[in-house]
């Protein structure tokens, strides 16, 4: 019984602060991931009041969390939209993958980790923030701007790269080796493939099964079909957070829209426990001695993510002020960065400050990325940058008698 109430005062008094950061963060117009993850540095191992008798209760949480973020994301596409974007995107995609997962990749190996935590620092360097960058464009009003579907492709290609990305890791992390790895990567492509296949011929069906009409049974059966099929391709060594991305694309229509409505207030409430538990789980003295290669990194990625936006908003035919849009929008990292980084920790194989370093990497990005997207609108970069045009295309003299 006493553990059972150190356990609630503890849980109460982490979700009431988190509530707290959560209305601080959207007063001052910025994500509260860092927020979040502060607080869980500040009651973890080595924080300023260590959370003993919780832990394990956000360790659960921190898996559910996982498992929502990816199931709603799931569902904000069907299956066709996505083999639609796929193949629209798919150049962008290869640009960004080479300019953002590369220079992980490399510094991992810079800095002596190995190449399985070269692998890891790749991923988390190569993937956007879905939900800061979907924020960032509905604070600035840029949702029907004709940039935005460009930024969106980029990051449908890179959720679907996950899909492939993640059971890859989870075997190199285990150690396994790239023989059995690849095996696991095999497994997931045709995974991946026949559950489109299922989605696009037989979605239909699959919603059908499950009645828009009552809320209560709605959400009891989408959150109890996305547990199992996640716990299923755990056991598979698929990855439960890929399992439940394939639930939400393989849901459609009013069942999709309706369960995205409900699903939400879980998915925020899990997403924020799953932030908190990452920063529980990384002692804050460990950040110091990685600081500075972390803001080295940022600064390389921020880089190749802006030189990524504009390529592919100059592929598409966008002008030059929305390229610069593109590119800065796609700044941000964040919960699929913390992903990558918590399946590196959870497997304990890999060198201990890569949590640290994803963590300070991941704060640098997440608040930096929103301010610098706002740069496209001020007054002083749409002058330059119309000299910078004018510069480029001059005007024909008129021709004088």
């Amino acid at each position: 019984m006493h553990e059972t109430t150190t356990l609630l005062i503890e849980v109460g008094a982490l979700l009431l602060l988190l509530g707290l950061l959560g209305r601080l963060s959207r007063r001052f117009g910025v994500s509260p991931i860092p927020l979040y993850l502060v607080a869980g540095l500040a009651f973890g191992h080595g924080g300023l009041l260590p959370l003993a008798a919780s832990e394990e209760f956000f360790a659960v949480g921190a898996e559910i969390g996982v498992i929502l973020l990816l199931v709603m994301l799931g569902l904000e596409y069907s299956a066709n939209e996505l083999v639609g974007n796929l193949r629209s995107a798919a150049p962008a995609g290869l640009i960004d993958a080479a300019l953002n997962a590369l220079p992980g990749f490399g510094f991992a190996l810079l800095l002596g980790w190995g190449w399985v935590a070269a692998v890891v620092l790749g991923g988390i360097t190569w993937i956007s923030s879905s939900g800061v960058i979907a924020k960032v464009l509905g604070d600035l009003g840029r949702v029907g701007n004709r940039e935005t579907p460009v930024i969106l492709s980029v990051l449908v290609i890179e959720d679907l790269a996950m899909a492939l990305y993640l059971p890859l890791v989870t075997a190199l992390l285990a150690g396994v080796g790239l023989v059995k790895g690849g095996i696991a990567l095999g497994v997931a492509v045709f995974t991946v493939v026949i559950v489109l296949v299922v989605a696009i011929r037989f979605g239909h069906l699959i919603s059908a099964a499950l009645s828009a009409k009552d809320p209560e049974a709605l959400l009891l059966g989408v959150l109890g079909l996305t547990l199992l099929v996640a716990g299923i391709a755990a056991r598979l060594q698929v990855s439960a957070a890929v399992g439940a991305f394939l639930v939400g694309i393989a849901l459609s229509g009013p069942v999709a829209h309706h369960a995205t409505e409900l699903l939400s207030p879980l998915r925020d409430l899990f997403a924020a426990v799953f932030f908190v538990f990452f920063g529980l789980v990384t002692d804050p003295r460990d950040m110091p001695p990685v600081l500075l290669p972390a803001i080295v990194l940022a600064v390389v990625t921020m880089g190749t993510k802006l030189l990524t936006g504009y390529l592919a908003a100059r592929r598409a035919g966008i002008a030059e002020p929305g390229r610069w849009r593109a590119g800065f929008a796609l700044m941000p990292r964040g919960e699929f960065s913390i992903v990558i980084a918590g399946l590196a920790v959870a497997a304990g194989t890999v060198e201990p400050k890569l949590a640290a370093l994803a963590t300070a990497y991941v704060l640098i990005t997440v608040i930096t990325g929103p301010m610098l997207a706002r740069l496209p609108d001020m007054r002083w970069f749409k002058q330059r940058l119309r000299r910078r045009i004018a510069a480029q295309h001059p005007r024909p003299v008129p021709a004088t008698d």
